[in-house]
């Protein structure tokens, strides 16, 4: 299948635009986020989620963390969540649209069972950073992989993920495609050429070099920003491989936008501007 190119000529805005409702009318969104020290990169990806139009996004935070964020939020909503029970009894809740989990959470087993809690629950997620560490070490969490994940790997990422995909002469086009192909997932693989593959077998590409560069996004915390947007859209009701196509021009245009100097506190707040030049 031809891959798509991402521009603005193929996204329909529109579909962005906000109408009138109630906050739950339009998703609310659950990011969860690693212990004391390390909530930093969830707390990026829910202020992202709720830039980009999710009605509410609570952070699932463990016991341990919880003052942490507290002092660090305002619009963002706070959910202690002390183990597996307790974020399956959070995701259990059918307002939810959507979960991410991975960014600053962590490498041990329990973070691994969160990350089973979230596969099991059946809600579009996204899986990030220690997420897709976990998956890689995990069978079991592979086999529960499926059209309504997306992953996110950047170059590393993706070679644990899909060992010897990148060892022959493939283009990055046909290592995304059969990497979604195997996990029977969405893959979204990051760089200045984004892949984003359907295991359908649909694949859309977005260059970000020439007119669309953007060196600067090639900071920490992008990514973080840039799962939290895929949440904020899924959580509103976007099919993953499309909430994908959209936050990942979203999330280059917002950088370009501000330009050299950029952190990733600031491509969450540019996320207005770039609605405004739109007319949304």
């Amino acid at each position: 299948m031809q891959p798509i190119a991402i521009t603005s000529e193929t996204l329909n805005f529109d579909l962005l635009a906000k109408g009138q409702g109630h906050k739950f009318d339009h998703g609310h969104a659950v990011v969860m986020t690693g212990g004391a020290g390390g909530t930093g990169a969830a707390r990026l990806s829910g202020r992202a989620a709720l830039r980009i139009g999710a009605g509410l996004v609570t952070l699932a935070v463990p016991p341990a963390a919880q003052m942490e964020v507290a002092m660090q939020i305002t619009a963002l909503m706070l959910s202690r969540v002390a183990g597996p029970e307790e974020l399956a009894e959070l995701a259990s809740d059918k307002r939810i649209g959507a979960i991410c989990i991975g960014p600053g959470l962590g490498l041990k087993p329990a973070q691994a069972a969160l990350v089973k809690v979230v596969l099991d629950s059946g809600k579009p997620c996204v899986l990030d950073a220690d997420a897709l560490t976990l998956i890689a070490q995990d069978p079991e969490l592979w086999k529960r992989l499926g059209p309504h994940c997306v992953l996110t790997p950047h170059g590393g990422e993706f070679k644990r993920l899909f060992k010897g995909l990148t060892d022959d002469d493939a283009t990055k086009v046909q290592q995304c495609l059969t990497a979604a192909q195997k996990a029977g997932a969405v893959v979204l693989y990051k760089g200045a050429m984004t892949v984003i593959a359907h295991p359908d077998g649909r694949v859309a590409t977005h260059d970000s070099t020439a007119d669309r560069a953007a060196p600067w996004l090639a900071t920490a915390g992008a990514g973080d920003v840039l799962s939290g947007m895929i949440t904020g859209l899924l959580a509103r009701g976007f099919a993953p491989f499309e909430a994908a196509q959209y936050a990942t021009w979203l999330h280059v245009e917002a950088a370009r936008r501000f330009g050299p100097g950029l952190i990733a506190e600031d491509l969450i707040e540019e996320i207005p501007h770039v609605f405004a030049a739109l007319n949304l």
